[in-house]
Formats: C-alpha cells, structure tokens, sequence
C-alpha cells in the first residue's frame, strides 16, 4: 500500500532513523518506503541541518516512535498466536505458511517471526513443487470436504478411514500432520451427566446382555434410552432404540413432557421398521418408564425379552449413552436452541441424514450402517 509521502512524514521518518536505533532497513520495512528512498532523506536531512526541535515536539515525535514500535510488535504477536504450530514443523512448512499470508503482513517481518530468511523463501517459492507437496495439496482437499461433510466432528482416526475408503494410501500421522497444520480440529465434547431416576417401586429385569453389546444379525439384540436437550422453551426429551447390531437408531421420540409413553412410543416406531422375529432382547437402564407395566407389556405383546443395566451403572448400557454423548457433541451443544420444535428438526435430520447412512462409527471399523446390514441381510 502506498504511503503519503508528506513533508511531516519525510520529517518523521528521518528522526525516526536516527533516533530509534532500529536498522534504516527495519525503518523503511515498517514505514513501507525503500530503503534508498530513507537513505536519500536523511542525506538531505543532514544538508539542510535543520534546527534543534523543541521538547515539545521532542516529545510527540518520541510517542510517534512508541506506537509504531507498538504497532509492529502488534502484528508479530499475531503471526506468532496464528503460526506458533508452524515453528515447531519444517521450512518448508513455515514457508507454505508465509506463502499463504504475504498478502496480510509483509514477507521480510514474517520470515523475522518464523525464523527463516527472505533468501530461502524466495528460492523455495522458485522452485518447482515436489510430489510429496502434490500428494499433500490432494490429501489435504479431501480431508477438508470430509470435515465438511462430517458437521466438523472427525478427528484422525475416522478422517484417516475416510480417505482410505477414497482410495488414498495414507497414514494417521500424515493425516494428523496436515490437520494440525492447517487448523482442522474436531469439536470438543463435555462431561456426561446420569439423568436416569431408578429409585421406585417397580420391577427390574435380569441384566440378560450383561455387557455384551455384540449381535451377529439383525434385530436380535436392541437398547433404548431417554435423553435431556435444553432448549429456551424448557428441556426436550428424546427417546431413542438402537440396533446394536450395526449401531443404526431405529426408533426415536421428541416430547416436552417426560412420561412412561415416549418410550413406547420410541419402541412402536422401531417395531413397525423392522418387525423383529420372537426373542429379540431389548436392554434399557432401570428408569420408570422402562420398569413400568404399560412398557413391559408392550415388550411382552412384541414377543421381546426384556434385559435392564445393573443398579447405578451406565456403562451397562454404553451403547446408547454413546449415541448420546455423539448427538450432543457433533450438533445440539453448538448453540442453544430458541424451540423444541427447531431443535427437533435438526435431529431428524441428524440421524436421518448423517448418523444412520454416512457417520462412521468406530465399533463397525471401515463399513457402513446400511451396507454393514444390507451385507448380512
């Protein structure tokens, strides 16, 4: 960018050079002129002998010398908070990085913060890309739309499976480099918290899968659950039953009421989808709307057996907690929700348009749900 070159600011760029002890170089770098030009300034400074300034201007002139010390130290701060990842990684690295921000911050300051010279960034920028940068460039275009695709929730090891089943031969630490590098993270997750309220009179049901969340078919063994969402309208509560067999959601129920019926409801829906053969067993936890009589009758009308967690156990019902925790991370704990109706769309929408036909999940490696099921059925 050109600067107004005024006779105020040959002035104070002069006395600037002469009295900052800063390098004519660095002066004219920070002031955006040449170096020849400052020098030629300064020549004519030194003929004229201009007369002692007075303290006043002394002083202005001074402050005028801080801030702009301020002002550079400013910008080095900002390379430094955006490319401190870059210094610990190649040149190369740190001179793509300089390549990619010329056009914010000068090229002679940048190679000051990432501690490499000018003379090494313009030979690189000269010199023809390798295969291995190519390949870098390929790779780093398919994580970006992977990430995009995913609701920017795949980390390494899932973004590494992805590009694997897209053909391209690369490893996790290569995945996990190109990600660090460029900024690419998944969003981060909170604590779980145990909403279930199993201090009642009703029935429990022996614990008949026991941990076991393994099934070699379909609709052999189901679990189910119910969920808090906080929206600005009140809590939502979600009921859902997961097919542990390819770990696809089945049935699910959005109410703003928590009542023994939104888990029958949840169990109907996946019921009427798949219509399970006598002796499906499904697990759920000891709360009240699974140990009640309406819910076990239905379970009994289904032809189902009935299996509940141990006493004060979640990881006895992992499978759907997990479901949970991954709905709540890559989605609802984004932002807050003004209705219950607009966050029930978006989970229908999750779990229709993400969750059950593109997410991969970690129990079912490289395959897909429907595939996964489409191939055994």
């Amino acid at each position: 960018m050109a600067v107004k070159q005024t006779k105020e600011f040959r002035r104070e760029a002069v006395r600037i050079a002469l009295n900052s002890g800063l390098s004519r170089k660095r002066v004219a770098t920070d002031l955006g002129i040449g170096k020849s030009t400052l020098g030629h300034w300064v020549s004519q400074y030194r003929t004229a002998d201009l007369s002692t300034p007075e303290p006043q201007a002394d002083l202005a002139r001074e402050n005028e010398r801080l801030r702009l010390e301020n002002r550079v130290l400013r910008e080095e701060r900002k390379i430094l908070k955006k490319g401190h990842a870059v210094l610990r990684e190649t040149k190369a690295m740190r001179f793509a990085f300089i390549c990619e921000h010329r056009d914010r911050w000068s090229i002679d300051r940048l190679c000051r913060v990432l501690r490499v010279s000018t003379r090494g960034y313009r030979a690189w920028i000269s010199r023809p890309v390798c295969q291995r940068q190519r390949t870098d460039l390929k790779v780093l275009a398919h994580i970006r739309e992977h990430y995009a695709l995913s609701n920017q929730t795949y980390g390494r090891p899932r973004m590494t499976a992805e590009l694997k089943e897209a053909g391209l031969n690369v490893g996790e630490r290569r995945v996990g480099r190109l990600m660090k590098v460029n900024g690419i993270r998944p969003v981060r997750t909170r604590r779980h918290k145990v909403t279930t309220d199993s201090r009642h009179a009703l029935a429990f049901a022996d614990n008949v899968i026991n941990g076991n969340f393994l099934a070699n078919a379909p609709n052999r063994k189901w679990a189910g659950d119910i969920s808090y969402i906080w929206t600005n309208e009140g809590w939502l509560y979600l009921a859902v039953v997961i097919d542990l067999f390819s770990r696809r959601v089945i049935g699910w129920v959005a109410s703003d009421r928590m009542k023994k019926d939104i888990a029958i409801r949840a169990l109907e829906m996946a019921v009427r989808l798949r219509n399970p053969s006598p002796g499906c067993v499904f697990h759920s936890d000891r709360g009240s709307q699974y140990c009640s009589h309406d819910f076990q009758k239905k379970l009994t009308e289904c032809r189902m057996v009935p299996s509940m967690s141990g006493k004060e156990n979640c990881f006895d019902n992992a499978a759907v907690e997990t479901f949970f925790k991954t709905l709540k991370a890559e989605l609802l704990w984004r932002q807050i929700w003004p209705t219950r109706r607009q966050a029930t769309a978006v989970i229908f929408q999750y779990i229709n348009g993400f969750y059950n036909p593109q997410r991969r999940h970690s129990y079912l490696g490289s395959i897909r749900t429907l595939a996964f099921e489409a191939k055994v059925a």
